[in-house]
């Protein structure tokens, strides 16, 4: 068997990967003796053959026979004259038409002339026009027919003719109940615009071979050199490769001056519709439903994440997202037909049904076993009315944790809320977060990283979107209730998510602290939720919420004005400070000197709420990564050591009694007589702290205010404490477990 690599077949632009399709497709079954096998390796096209590649090239130049393809549904097939036009002229100043179809065109002149030819390597192709002018002839067709119309003839070309012409039938059009619809490749029905593919076929197979004598033409082995090869050769100018090519579709700013006119290979045209047979679409009718679901071989709908110009108007005007599968392992071409016939992706039990779906499919394994990565194509609008099968990314087929187990838990929120962000009445600000969340999810599938190395970056970014979809949808009440849109919150996520998303800093640290609080959830202060986070519309629960888009100083503060009534409601007799996970003395530190990020801390906060920190306690491997040991020497000030004491769980079952008095004064920046009441309640309570009052006052004071939120465990706060007070009262706290390097 002979390895034949065909550097001029790439998987970008796509008509290079359907080009490649296209070859294979043709040497398998018109060289069926070959036992021609491909895969990709890297880049590059590779066939595994008996042919060798001069035999690959003999046999194009002079055995290769073309899949008839004809479009009688469009008014540049080849098949309908133009009116004629009169001498005279209207009002306008425009010749006056006959109202007589007798004028001939290119599209017509190419038909013809391969109708009249005598090639046997177009005998299948002459049967084919032959069929369609007898059936337009007996039906009394001179025009393109209208939608409604077009059905009809459709539908009468499939059921009469023989079964070798139906490929490109096949590939054209699928039925949906009583409607047509064509696939994303094929865009409208197999052309763009006044350009039709099967006619730009029929022009390109003249161009490269004698339609009597089946000779190539003189140019013909150079360009399928060309194609096959990447050998250089003289390109046709001023000609179209439609829009699979964008790169040689000429216009303007596409060279270094100020445009240019296309130049293509015809060789490459006809692999590249050879290529899109292998596309065929196929509709399903849905159990207890007269409604038909349609789907064309890794076709979705178009997202808007995953690439810089994505948007929501350019997915709603788009045909779609083609995702193009890469495999390193030899294939046959029935196996490849099995891959290409069974083309979808699914997330969980559904379908995907949009480029994001698909990705969490190629994510998370919901595609076919074998194939190595997928390269993702938009078909969006480009230059008015043409569009361009944009190249947006590629993505490796792998198990990617943090989608296949730790995003799975609300894919069904993603899903429902991702479609209803794409409504006509959802607010700006729902589809920008919608658009980051998607953005999101497509730089988590697409990471460059194994299973066992952690990359926290895209999946930090991954539950900060989320969280940002939670804290906007909780502000949108009246969108959200809508029947018709009725959105849940997002449901608690995995505890897995707080190692996942570490990228070891501070405000991580500090987020993921006050996230965990479990005596009343800080969750229930951002939005109004219960415990099984399901809306509360109840007023007692909306008086808790006290988020807004101000100072994270400021929130903090009135958090913990919120749980003062909340600890008198429970009947606490002190400060009831219960976390899953706690703060470092020195992250305290540097958020009370404000060395620390507070809006990307507001946006962590808002995604580790979502988390479920119920359960077992954390592991020291489970929890967020540790500061330096160097770091941990910086301790948070005297004044807030004062503070903390009476806020704080202390040793030996020590209580000092809840006083707002104490936290008003320092939050509203009287630091002086906040430190002597604060003096006087744990000298009051027995608590050995020495006696000197701190006048802090201004927005050191207010901060450190509303860092008395962070959770400190015993050996955290005894650190913090003997500072203060007498070492010897934290000696023997040993309740929960030491966290502080020694």
């Amino acid at each position: 068997m002979n390895i034949i690599p065909l550097p001029g077949c790439t998987p970008t632009p796509m008509a290079s990967y359907l080009k490649a399709l296209g070859i294979f497709r043709v040497l398998s079954e018109q060289c069926a003796g070959a036992l021609t096998s491909c895969r990709w390796d890297g880049s590059i096209f590779v066939l595994q053959s008996k042919l060798s590649r001069k035999e690959i090239v003999d046999f194009f130049l002079n055995r290769y026979c073309p899949t008839p393809l004809v479009s009688p549904w469009n008014a540049g097939s080849g098949f309908y004259f133009q009116e004629g036009k009169s001498k005279e002229k209207g009002q306008d100043g425009k010749k006056i038409k006959t109202g007589i179809r007798d004028q001939e065109t290119e599209a017509t002149r190419s038909v013809t002339s391969l109708q009249n030819s005598s090639g046997k390597r177009f005998s299948a192709y002459r049967e084919m026009i032959t069929q369609v002018k007898t059936h337009l002839n007996r039906t009394g067709r001179n025009c393109a027919p209208s939608e409604d119309e077009k059905k009809e003839l459709f539908q009468n070309a499939r059921n009469s003719f023989p079964d070798h012409l139906l490929d490109w039938l096949d590939a054209a059009f699928v039925f949906s109940g009583d409607k047509l619809i064509p696939p994303p490749l094929l865009l409208s029905g197999g052309n763009e615009g006044n350009l039709d593919f099967s006619n730009t076929f029929i022009q390109n197979l003249l161009a490269v071979f004698d339609k009597d004598t089946d000779a190539s033409s003189e140019s013909s082995e150079s360009w399928l050199n060309n194609a096959l090869f990447s050998e250089a050769t003289q390109l046709v100018g001023d000609s179209s490769s439609g829009y699979f090519a964008p790169g040689i579709r000429g216009g303007a700013n596409s060279t270094t001056g100020f445009s240019s006119k296309s130049h293509t290979n015809p060789w490459d045209f006809v692999f590249v519709m050879e290529g899109i047979v292998l596309f065929t679409g196929n509709a399903t009718k849905k159990l207890a439903s007269h409604k038909y679901e349609v789907s064309f071989p890794f076709c979705v709908k178009a997202s808007a994440g995953g690439y810089a110009s994505g948007e929501n108007k350019e997915t709603t005007e788009s045909k779609g997202e083609v995702w193009l599968p890469i495999w390193n392992s030899f294939t046959s071409l029935t196996e490849l037909q099995h891959i290409f016939s069974e083309g979808r992706g699914s997330v969980g039990k559904r379908l995907a049904r949009n480029g994001v779906d698909f990705a969490q499919a190629v994510a998370s394994l919901g595609v076919d076993r074998g194939l190595d990565s997928f390269y993702r194509y938009g078909i969006l609008p480009r230059f008015g009315d043409s569009y361009f099968a944009s190249p947006l990314q590629q993505i490796k087929v792998r198990r990617d944790p943090i989608i296949s187990d730790l995003l799975a838990r609300c894919d069904e929120w993603i899903s429902h809320f991702l479609s209803k962000a794409k409504s006509d009445t959802a607010p700006s600000s729902i589809r920008r977060v919608a658009n980051r969340l998607e953005a999101a999810i497509f730089a988590q599938a697409s990471a460059a990283h194994s299973s066992a190395q952690k990359n926290s970056t895209t999946a930090q970014e991954l539950l900060v979107a989320l969280g940002e979809c939670e804290c906007v949808l909780a502000r949108s009440e009246k969108w959200r209730t809508k029947p018709e849109v009725s959105l849940r919150p997002i449901p608690y996520l995995p505890r897995d998510w707080v190692q996942a998303a570490d990228n070891g800093s501070t405000e991580y640290r500090l987020a993921a602290a006050l996230a965990s609080l479990t005596f009343f959830p800080v969750r229930q202060h951002l939005e109004p939720v219960n415990e099984w986070a399901k809306w509360d519309d109840a007023p007692k629960a909306k008086n808790q919420v006290v988020w807004n888009e101000g100072d994270i100083i400021d929130v903090l503060c009135a958090m913990i004005k919120r749980r003062f009534l909340l600890a008198k409601s429970a009947g606490e007799k002190s400060w009831p400070e219960f976390a899953r996970l706690t703060a470092w003395p020195c992250d305290i530190a540097a958020f009370i000197e404000g060395r620390i990020d507070e809006k990307r801390m507001a946006q962590l906060l808002w995604g580790l709420c979502l988390v479920d920190f119920s359960g077992e306690s954390f592991s020291k491997e489970t929890m967020p990564e540790r500061p330096s040991t160097e770091t941990q020497q910086e301790l948070p000030p005297a004044f807030y050591a004062q503070l903390k004491l009476c806020f704080a769980r202390l040793p030996d079952d020590s209580k000092v009694p809840i006083e707002p008095i104490i936290f008003n004064l320092v939050a509203s920046g009287d630091g002086e007589r906040a430190s002597r009441q604060a003096l006087r309640r744990l000298h009051g309570s027995n608590i050995p702290v020495t006696h000197i009052s701190i006048p802090l006052s201004g927005d050191a004071a207010k901060r450190s205010a509303a860092a008395l939120l962070f959770p400190l465990w015993d050996s955290q706060l005894a650190v913090v404490g003997k500072i203060v007070a007498d070492e010897k009262f934290f000696q023997n706290n040993h309740r929960l477990p030491q966290t502080l390097t020694t």
